[in-house]
């Protein structure tokens, strides 16, 4: 369900593929292991795009990626949306939470969490939010944040703009 089985980085640990907890199916990830010092991780990477796909080699190929929603007329909707996002040099159990939401910064149209473990300093964990059916119904900068327990670590813009049709 959109976690690779194998993995190129022999320290890695465990990588996990996470819907909005409200779905059936939703993963969590309670892990037996933990390390004793809990160091916060970096967020080295994070990007929305339409699909993240497993190769059968193991690595990931994200598809579609987004910086901008340009649409003639609202609503505009999305059969899926994703976030990925790399975690790295750090070491405990963690829970990050993703959002989108709108211009007003009080609605949120997309969200989901996860658990996740970094083992040791020179592993990575790579989490991938899957969001259906998102609909956006306001033209403006919207933002997508990213959040290690309570602590708001990533925010950027996705402005959703009208563009005239070529003939209009």
């Amino acid at each position: 369900m959109g976690t690779c089985p194998n993995d190129t980085n022999p320290h890695a640990s465990r990588r996990e593929a996470a819907t909005d907890f409200a779905s059936p199916g939703a993963l969590r990830y309670n892990p037996t292991i933990v390390p004793e010092e809990i160091i916060l991780p970096d967020l080295q990477s994070c990007v929305l795009c339409e699909d993240v796909r497993c190769e059968f080699n193991g690595m990931q190929t994200l598809v579609g990626v987004l910086n901008v929603i340009p649409t003639p007329k609202l609503p505009v909707n999305y059969l899926r949306l994703c976030i990925w996002t790399r975690w790295c040099s750090g070491a405990g159990q963690f829970h990050q939470r993703s959002k989108i939401v709108g211009p007003d910064d009080t609605q949120t149209i997309a969200q989901a969490e996860v658990q996740f473990v970094l083992k040791e300093m020179e592993g990575h964990a790579t989490n991938v939010h899957y969001f259906g059916g998102v609909q956006f119904q306001q033209f403006g900068m919207h933002h997508v944040e990213i959040y290690l327990g309570d602590e708001l670590r990533l925010r950027f813009p996705l402005p959703v703009l009208e563009v005239k049709p070529p003939n209009a």
